[in-house]
């Protein structure tokens, strides 16, 4: 896995979001370019600009309300049929590897956010593996944004 490095992340806003809302529906667009460089994007809607067509590398989130509680659900692009089954388990095995990295970066990027709702760094997160193969095609549970602000809390201390 890779070491999150706090000066490696830029963060932007898209207008109206700001640091503290919206809560409903507020997306991500996490995004690293071939030099290890991670970019987050937090508004309303996606950030299609930054979504790079031909490598689909992007995590994207947002925040729903479920049941009484929000929950930050994810998804990747692991294949729509354009990649055989051996190239998808591959996507799928390197999503899962960097997942966490992302994760740190979407949760570190917007640690301001919490200062206004302390109690989402407690709600669970789901990530959507979209795939043509039914094997790579899961809905995994990934823990708490606690859990991926604490990490990166400490990592950029030592």
């Amino acid at each position: 896995m890779s070491k999150f490095i706090p000066s490696n992340l830029s963060v932007k806003f898209l207008p109206p979001a700001t640091p503290y809302k919206p809560v409903d529906e507020r997306k991500y667009t996490m995004t690293t370019d071939e030099t290890g460089e991670l970019f987050l994007t937090i508004g309303y809607c996606y950030d299609e600009s930054a979504i790079n067509a031909n490598f689909r590398n992007e995590v994207l989130a947002e925040w729903i309300p479920r049941m009484g509680q929000y929950i930050l659900s994810g998804k990747v692009y692991v294949c729509g049929g354009e990649y055989d089954e051996q190239y998808a388990k591959i996507r799928f095995m390197i999503f899962q590897k960097e997942l966490s990295l992302a994760l740190t970066s979407i949760v570190y990027g917007d640690r301001g956010f919490y200062q206004y709702y302390p109690w989402l760094l407690d709600s669970p997160i789901y990530i959507q593996f979209e795939s043509s193969y039914l094997l790579y095609n899961q809905l995994l549970y990934y823990g708490t944004p606690r859990q991926y602000l604490t990490t990166a809390l400490q990592e950029s201390v030592s």
